[in-house]
């Protein structure tokens, strides 16, 4: 039984989740990936994220107590929970000797920064820092005002192309790899679970997205909030980002989480005013050998 201090590596998802216990949920904000797309993964499929297999991982035995865990989706960064001093290092030996290629890491801050330090010393691979994200969570939800003309509606199956399609250019805007396989599986199960909204204009033209995670350990997230360049500055982004926020709320989710891109000061701005409060800081790095 591996001690306390030591990582525990399988690509076993149920064996993951048998040793990782009650940990991911015992902190269930910092550890809103881990736990949606975990719960995506369970029942999706191994692949859901990528032709490879996933990996996982825990810091630390159950019965001496999970300190930390790790999820790694290839091609997409490695995700951490928060770790303490030292853990970054012996993580960064233990996903080495098991031959494992880390294209980057996603993280609370002050862990991807140590990560990152630590996998340059061990393999000489430089990172650099590619998004600061800030973690906010809904307060006292304020619809901003004025309210564009239109309305919102789920997306359906004639919109499965459009949703598509907008999430590559999403994805690009906020510098993320996503394959075309992987736009069309993403826009496929959203679509499928009502996990996409549209605000459309009274002529019934779509004009933005919101997408939503499925609701985990009674949070939902927010994500994938897309506006066309030439489309913005209208409020839709705004209207359709308080309409998911407050169905969400009425779906009955304890809190209602969601990523910005601390770069643009616009969504943050917006975010704030639609009454989300900040968390935690996060960063993105990117390793050069997986670039």
């Amino acid at each position: 039984m591996p001690s306390e201090h030591t990582w525990y590596l399988t690509e076993d998802l149920d064996d993951f989740l048998a040793r990782a216990g009650d940990f991911p949920r015992s902190r269930p904000t910092l550890h809103t990936v881990l736990l949606t797309v975990t719960d995506t993964l369970r029942s999706r499929g191994p692949h859901a994220y990528g032709p490879r297999n996933p990996l996982y991982g825990v810091l630390g035995a159950q019965s001496g107590g999970v300190r930390a865990a790790l999820l790694h989706t290839p091609p997409h960064p490695l995700n951490l929970t928060p770790l303490a001093p030292g853990a970054a290092a012996e993580l960064a030996a233990c996903l080495l000797a098991r031959g494992h290629s880390v294209p980057g890491v996603s993280a609370e801050q002050e862990t991807a920064a140590a990560f990152t330090a630590a996998w340059e010393r061990a393999t000489g691979v430089s990172g650099s820092l590619r998004q600061r994200q800030r973690l906010y969570r809904l307060g006292e939800l304020t619809v901003p005002e004025p309210v564009p003309q239109g309305r919102a509606r789920a997306a359906g199956a004639p919109d499965r192309e459009l949703v598509r399609r907008w999430y590559e250019e999403f994805a690009a805007a906020v510098g993320q790899r996503a394959s075309a396989a992987f736009a069309a599986e993403w826009a496929d199960s959203r679509v499928a679970d009502g996990g996409v909204t549209l605000w459309e204009t009274p002529d019934g033209t779509p004009v933005a997205m919101a997408g939503v995670t499925p609701k985990s350990a009674g949070q939902i997230r927010v994500t994938t909030v897309y506006t066309p360049a030439r489309l913005r500055g209208r409020g839709y982004a705004g209207a359709v980002t308080a309409t998911v926020s407050r169905a969400a709320q009425q779906a009955g989710a304890q809190e209602v989480l969601l990523f910005t891109d601390l770069a643009n000061p616009t969504s943050n701005g917006l975010y704030q005013r639609i009454g989300y409060r900040p968390v935690a800081d996060f960063a993105v790095y990117g390793f050069a050998a997986g670039e």
